[in-house]
């Protein structure tokens, strides 16, 4: 399996959630705004966002963000905590799904065979056929700890994936009012250079920040946060479970 697509999807994600941190320049005051956070600056609304979004003790990301590795789509939807637990699903380039939960110093998986043939890549139709046979649709356990899984189980830590969400300096501008998934929410334009980014931060309640869509051309992507301060289903399965510590050595 490919760790290298892995530990690109939590650089990519942390970037995304972090990237008003990034951006220089002080808000610029807007022309007496009305409506939610009358009286804020883009640039402060993104302060206020990033601040109560890495207060939260758990949330669910769902979307899209870069391979690195081939140029390709990962697509993630994955509840996390800060105690490093997760549960969820992930695709790279749409081609299969492999399961996902850490729970503890555990790291399980199970793959569909879509899944296993596109990692597989390179391999005889032997090989393949026999990854394959052996762990298509059955869950496997490892060591969160091990070579093999830490660069993955480093993403099912929300404080790591938040990392880049400090000290915003931001100088977003106010947009539109919307919905996100029947949540009430605010437009915020960003700029770096040529790269785009819009964010869009709950208006009621905490300013959660509800959606990123990054039009970087290094780092497209869209990535919607929901379920903040839930518990996360990550529960070991039930049943015969591989433990692939064990086939490996």
């Amino acid at each position: 399996m490919r760790r290298t697509a892995f530990a690109a999807l939590c650089l990519a994600a942390a970037a995304t959630v972090g990237l008003t941190g990034c951006l220089p320049g002080e808000g610029k005051a807007d022309s007496k705004p009305k409506g939610p956070f009358a009286g804020l600056t883009g640039g402060e609304i993104a302060n206020r966002a990033v601040k109560a979004t890495t207060g939260a003790k758990s949330l669910r990301i769902k979307g899209d963000v870069p391979d690195e590795e081939d140029g390709g789509t990962i697509q993630i939807d994955m509840a996390l905590n800060k105690k490093g637990e997760c549960a969820g699903t992930m695709s790279l380039g749409g081609q299969g799904k492999a399961d996902l939960i850490k729970t503890g110093d555990t790291l399980y998986m199970k793959y569909d065979e879509a899944f296993l043939r596109a990692q597989d890549e390179g391999s005889s139709k032997e090989e393949t056929d026999g990854v394959v046979e052996l762990l298509a649709d059955k869950w496997t356990k490892m060591s969160a700890t091990g070579s093999d899984a830490k660069d993955l189980a480093s993403f099912c830590d929300l404080d790591t994936v938040l990392s880049g969400a400090e000290d915003v300096n931001s100088d977003a501008t106010r947009g539109k009012t919307t919905t996100v998934e029947g949540t009430p929410a605010i437009v915020l334009n960003e700029k770096d250079g040529k790269d785009r980014y819009t964010l869009y931060v709950a208006t009621e309640g905490k300013p959660y920040l509800v959606k990123v869509i990054s039009k970087s051309a290094k780092d497209p992507g869209t990535l919607t946060f929901t379920d903040y301060n839930k518990p996360v289903p990550a529960k070991a399965p039930r049943g015969k479970v591989m433990d692939l510590d064990k086939l490996g050595g």
